[in-house]
């Protein structure tokens, strides 16, 4: 397999980057506006694939995922879709899915691809079916890194869409669970901050996003998360890891120390997304992250090169994210080209959405 190429091909930033040599810097994020729940969040299940049903039962009931959200459809359990078979599942959920529904959930593995795109992203904005001419090429931006709302599909129409996906059904099930479990509990801060740990590499073509890395430091705005800037030749006790992002073919074990539910986790390298390979050819498997602790990570299904638009941009990640949003919702907001790239994980974990409040009652006659 080609390996990531640093070539010609000049690297635009999604936010811009500190000049080598100069001090980092936090860029300006938008404020957010709500949230995608259970309420508007659309299920697809696929009932060839024992998986599938297994784990899309299980994050119905664990969610409350309304039964009118649930969509069962019957699709090949192998890792792509001709475009015939995904242009079929594009016009059923379209057809299917009520207009309030403004983000979806895969409840399988595989699929995962369809003509070079990854499943979720051509669900999510629309299949570009040029990209397997250059894989190498700009794909088309992304309008949801430009919405700041939770209604895109009413808005922009595009649904962000994650895949439910893990080396097994125990382990998807533990993924809900983390997900469940993270909602609300960093709302209010926390004097042990939870960490965003940003890991410098020596592999110089996985490296990039390093101009990118925020300064260590407080969060700005986000009470109790905190950044560290970390080598990954001597990495520290990663502890309240809720963030950890890196460059490297494969990251050696442990993948970290202490996770909080409802971390997010993801490595820059070409195929960490073919969800269906074990690694053996070197690169590791997003699913690794899932298996190890994390709640949602992200990773290319094709030859990307190393455009960092194609890959999660730390700033956009950790701001949208501690300002309350999903972990579907973050992980979109930060991938500005999000084509090749395959969204997975426990979609509604929240961690900074803020602690419903009763409604008030009615004043006594």
């Amino acid at each position: 397999m080609a390996a990531l190429m640093l070539g010609a091909m000049a690297v635009a930033q999604a936010a811009e980057p500190a000049p080598a040599g100069s001090e980092a810097r936090w860029a300006r994020m938008p404020k957010l506006y709500g949230r995608i729940t259970a309420n508007e969040l659309g299920l697809v299940i696929n009932t060839a694939d024992p998986y599938s049903v297994a784990v899309g039962e299980r994050y119905a009931k664990r969610r409350g995922i309304p039964a009118a959200q649930i969509l069962r459809v019957e699709l090949p359990v192998r890792f792509y879709l001709t475009r015939e078979e995904f242009t079929a599942l594009d016009q059923t959920i379209r057809d299917k899915m009520p207009e309030h529904v403004n983000g979806l959930a895969l409840a399988w593995v595989q699929p995962y691809v369809v003509e070079c795109n990854s499943l979720t992203s051509a669900l999510g904005m629309g299949l570009q079916p040029n990209v397997c001419a250059q894989s190498c090429a700009p794909t088309r931006p992304s309008p949801y890194t430009g919405y700041f709302g939770s209604r895109p599909w009413l808005v922009v129409g595009l649904r962000p869409t994650m895949q439910l996906a893990a080396h097994s059904v125990p382990a998807a099930f533990a993924m809900i669970e983390r997900g469940i479990a993270s909602d609300h509990t960093l709302a209010g801060g926390a004097a042990d901050p939870a960490m965003a740990y940003l890991a410098s590499t020596p592999d110089g073509a996985r490296n990039v996003r390093e101009r990118l890395f925020p300064p260590a430091g407080p969060v700005p705005g986000a009470a109790g998360f905190a950044v560290a800037r970390v080598k990954s030749t001597a990495l520290p006790p990663l502890r309240r890891t809720l963030i950890y992002e890196t460059g490297l073919e494969r990251v050696p074990a442990p993948l970290a120390h202490e996770w909080l539910p409802g971390a997010l986790a993801d490595h820059l390298t070409s195929f960490g997304g073919q969800l269906d390979r074990t690694g053996s050819d070197g690169q590791m498997n997003v699913l690794d992250w899932i298996d190890a602790g994390a709640t949602a990570t992200y990773g290319t299904v094709t030859e990307p090169c190393n455009h960092v638009q194609k890959f999660p941009n730390p700033q956009a990640l950790i701001l949208s994210y501690a300002q309350g949003v999903s972990a579907l919702e973050a992980y979109w907001h930060s991938v500005a080209w999000p084509a090749q790239g395959v969204f997975v994980g426990e979609p509604l974990a929240a961690p900074f959405a803020p602690v419903p409040q009763p409604p008030a009652s009615a004043p006594a006659p």
